[in-house]
């Protein structure tokens, strides 16, 4: 199975850049996947906090906004760091993604601090999960898909089209809930390594599609025929992950309005003992996976590859 850890690596090209490879295999259709790129932002963040900015001792990224202006591609990767504000808690990068042109293809925006050594005002605010949380599991039955209340997905439609799926176990509760705009799930990397705070981005992006979920049983979509492109992607990182990382991350995944080929998710990223992990934000939207699949225009286009006039083979 595909590694996690060394498709989001990261090499130094200078004090400020840093290059890394897209996959095939972290792809939906020919486009990255969208929280796979979102790891490599946070792998980049890590790498220059870690060399360049190591004297700050800021090696987490808490927040992270990305901006998607143009379709990816799996290939060779450039990333451009800019060092906005640099401060004694916390620091601002802004990172871009540059692809074949000197074009801007994904810019982000970090912001780091040092999770361990964090103090301050700390509330309880009585927030819990609503509809009340998932069933409870079994975690020494998963890898063998024996526990009682939850089960291993074992193809995803359209998983051929959605490769990034397939390296990561997804487990769902075996009692289908009532049909709402929500999913949980459990998430476990196939090749047994354990998610890191870099991994956070992935993690922020992988679940069964919402849009189908709500419209099979009406015939409105092709089950599995659609792309989601994310426009938009934030994630709020709570709070760290041990240095050995973690095997298993629960998941709620929960659409609020889907209106004119757009919607948004909200993401709750939750550790094995019910922690808050981090929450996520997308805007996304709602394509024929032919316009994923459509030829590459290389000035003007956006991230669902539209308009503009000159045209380029993937």
């Amino acid at each position: 199975m595909a590694s996690l850890s060394r498709a989001t690596a990261v090499t130094a090209a200078g004090s400020h850049t840093y290059k890394a490879h897209f996959p095939e295999e972290w792809a939906i259709g020919t486009v990255p996947n969208g929280g796979y790129v979102s790891s490599c932002f946070l792998s980049v963040a890590k790498a220059h906090f870690g060399s360049t900015l190591s004297s700050y001792n800021q090696p987490d990224t808490f927040v992270l906004h990305l901006e998607f202006l143009r379709r990816t591609s799996v290939g060779e990767a450039l990333f451009k760091v800019r060092d906005l504000k640099l401060g004694r808690r916390t620091s601002t990068i802004q990172v871009a993604l540059f692809q074949d042109s000197n074009t801007e293809e994904v810019v982000g925006y970090l912001t780091n601090t040092d999770l361990g050594s964090e103090s301050g005002l700390s509330l309880n605010t009585s927030w819990s999960m609503y509809p009340p949380g998932p069933p409870p599991v079994d975690l020494t039955k998963l890898p063998g898909d024996s526990d009682t209340n939850w089960r291993l997905v074992t193809r995803l439609p359209f998983a051929d089209f959605r490769k990034a799926t397939k390296n990561v176990d997804i487990f769902l509760p075996r009692v289908k809930p009532p049909k709402v705009a929500i999913v949980d799930e459990i998430l476990r990397l196939k090749n047994g390594e354990r998610f890191h705070l870099e991994s956070l981005g992935f993690v922020n992006d992988t679940f069964p599609q919402l849009v189908e979920t709500l419209d099979s049983e009406h015939d409105q979509v092709p089950l599995g025929k659609n792309w989601y492109p994310t426009l938009v992607l934030n994630l709020d990182v709570k709070k760290s992950l041990p240095p050995e990382g973690v095997e298993f991350l629960f998941v709620r995944v929960q659409a609020i309005g889907v209106r004119n080929g757009r919607m948004d998710l909200q993401i709750t990223i939750r550790d094995a003992g019910g922690d808050l992990v981090a929450l996520g934000h997308h805007v996304s939207l709602i394509l024929d996976a032919s316009r994923n699949l459509a030829e590459r225009r290389t000035s003007g286009r956006n991230n669902a590859g539209e308009d503009h006039k000159t045209k380029s083979k993937l």
